[in-house]
C-alpha cells in the first residue's frame, strides 16, 4: 500500500511539474508573403500570353521562419468568378462554356528551407487551349502551416 502512495505521489509531482515547464519560444503566427509587384516579377495583371509558348513565372515568397512549399494553379475565368487581389481591374471577354481550357494544378517543395525564395517555374501554354480569361494562383505554405494565396487575372490569346 506504501509503494502505491509513493507511485501516485510521484506520478502526481511528474504531472505538475510537466504541465507547469516554461516554453519561451512564441508561437508564429506570422503568414507568409508572396510577392509579384517587383522588377521582373511575371505575370502582372491584365498580362496576355500567347499559345504556344514557355512562360516563367517570377513570384517572391517570404516568411519570419521559412518557406516550405508552393502551389501554381492556372484555369480559365470564362464565368468571371473574382478573387484577384493584385491590382488592375482587366477588361473580361464574354462570358463562354469552355471547350478545351487550360488548367495546370501543381505543387513544388521548396529545398532547404529559406526565409526567401524566387519562384522561377516554367509553364508551357499548348496551343489547342480555349483563348479567353484565365486565373494565375499561387500559394505559400510556411515551416508553421501558415499559408498565403493570390491571384492574377491574365489572358490567353
Amino acid at each position: 500500500m506504501k509503494t502505491m502512495k509513493k507511485l501516485g505521489l510521484l506520478l502526481l509531482i511528474t504531472i505538475i511539474t510537466t504541465a507547469c515547464s516554461s516554453n519561451d519560444e512564441e508561437p508564429d503566427t506570422t503568414k507568409p508573403t508572396i510577392t509579384v509587384q517587383y522588377q521582373g516579377g511575371f505575370p502582372q495583371s491584365c498580362d496576355v500570353l500567347e499559345k504556344g509558348n514557355e512562360y516563367i513565372l517570377k513570384l517572391k515568397v517570404a516568411d519570419n521562419i521559412s518557406v516550405e512549399k508552393y502551389a501554381v494553379d492556372i484555369h480559365h475565368n470564362f464565368d468571371h468568378h473574382t478573387h484577384d487581389d493584385q491590382g488592375a481591374q482587366c477588361e473580361l471577354d464574354p462570358i463562354k462554356t469552355p471547350i478545351n481550357a487550360f488548367l495546370y494544378r501543381e505543387s513544388f517543395t521548396i529545398s532547404n528551407s529559406p526565409k526567401e525564395y524566387e519562384i522561377n517555374q516554367k509553364i508551357n501554354i499548348p496551343n489547342d487551349v480555349d483563348s479567353g480569361d484565365y486565373h494565375c494562383s499561387i500559394s505559400v505554405i510556411d515551416g508553421t502551416g501558415w499559408q498565403s494565396r493570390t491571384s492574377i487575372d491574365i489572358k490567353i490569346q
